[in-house]
């Protein structure tokens, strides 16, 4: 089942506003626990963290920038 485009709205606030800061935090202290790596090889792993979290929520985030689709509809017919 698909969400509409209001509850995609909604779930892409949660996952920006509570979900980002958590995966922030996570990914910080997992970086931690590792032993001291180059500066190269932290920024590879963080740049790897930093755009890993899109592909899950990328059903999320689809067309949250356009105008909603069911409304354009309603005012056609």
């Amino acid at each position: 089942m698909a969400l509409s485009y209001k509850a995609r709205r909604g779930w892409s606030l949660v996952a920006l506003l509570i979900g980002m800061p958590v995966y922030i935090i996570l990914a910080v202290f997992v970086v931690s626990l590792l032993p001291r790596a180059p500066i190269a090889i932290e920024f590879v792993l963080y740049v790897f963290l930093g755009v890993a979290w899109v592909f899950p929520l990328k059903s999320v985030f689809r067309g949250i920038g356009q105008p909603d689709p069911d409304l354009q509809n309603d005012e056609e017919e």
